[in-house]
């Protein structure tokens, strides 16, 4: 019994002497894992919004992608492209790494293997995430009756921008030559856009602004950037790689203040970004 007694004291001493050189991530954690050092925190910008097609499947690490959230700290993050498992990295990277906490929402569509990874029998989900820093409700996660060549869909949840509450929607709309789905999918959303006196519309709309499929959300609400516009003469800043603006965050009942687009290696959409009014 003395034996036995002294081997478990023994064997417990191994296990916390393990724990202190490794660190509480293993493998990822302590002396042998060198994993990167946790930035300082810095405060979440509370009427900063931002849309970002994250592009599945593609071969980058969500710590990169994190770290591109993080740089802006914005309030919400409407992602598009989004594999569950990659969402819930990112949002660990972003408390672990960086100190900024979100609470998330989904509006997948799909399971797909060759997107979003998982055994052939249990493929990854996939479609659209919505990251807040404030409690989200009244959530919802609407599949179109026609996604094209893909299904899509559209969420939207009621959570707190510039100090209010306010409804935020994220898309994702066909991709490619599919003018008419998009006209189809487009008269679905405006339909509950219509509904509310203020809201958020973030996403990949994969038009052009003077796409004729849009028109019916040029009449609810504008997009962050002035000089975007279906008849517009001005230089509208280009979201993706093929230097076409498909990108959009569309505001109704709020004000616009500064936006910002910002190229990124991460993905062959760029991230944008606004800051808002809300009376």
């Amino acid at each position: 019994m003395v034996l036995g007694r002294g081997t478990r004291l023994l064997g417990a001493a191994v296990v916390v002497a393990c724990m202190v050189l490794v660190g509480p991530s293993a493998p990822n954690g302590g002396l042998f894992g060198g994993s990167p050092p946790v930035e300082a925190a810095r405060d979440i910008v509370p009427n900063r919004v931002m849309t970002w097609n994250i592009c599945n499947p593609c071969d980058t690490a969500n710590t990169d992608r994190a770290a591109e959230i993080a740089a802006y700290a914005p309030q919400v993050i409407g992602m598009q492209e989004a594999c569950v498992r990659d969402v819930e990295a990112i949002r660990d990277h972003l408390e672990n790494l960086h100190g900024l906490v979100y609470h998330v929402e989904y509006g997948t569509v799909l399971r797909n293997w060759g997107r979003c990874g998982g055994l052939p029998w249990n493929p990854g989900e996939y479609g659209q995430a919505i990251l807040s820093a404030a409690p989200m409700t009244d959530h919802v996660a609407v599949e179109y009756p026609d996604g094209g060549s893909e299904d899509r869909g559209y969420m939207a949840v009621t959570t707190e921008v510039d100090g209010r509450s306010v409804r935020v929607f994220n898309t994702h709309l066909a991709h490619r030559r599919q003018e008419s789905v998009r006209a189809a999918q487009i008269d679905v959303l405006s339909k509950v856009v219509a509904r509310e006196d203020r809201a958020i519309v973030l996403g990949d709309f994969n038009a052009v602004p003077y796409a004729s499929e849009l028109t019916r959300m040029w009449t609810l609400a504008t997009d962050t950037d002035p000089e975007c516009r279906p008849d517009s003469t001005g230089s509208c800043e280009v979201t993706t790689d093929w230097q076409s603006k498909f990108d959009y965050v569309f505001l109704r009942g709020i004000t616009p203040l500064r936006h910002t687009v910002h190229p990124t290696p991460y993905s062959d959409h760029h991230s944008l970004r606004t800051d808002v009014d809300i009376p």
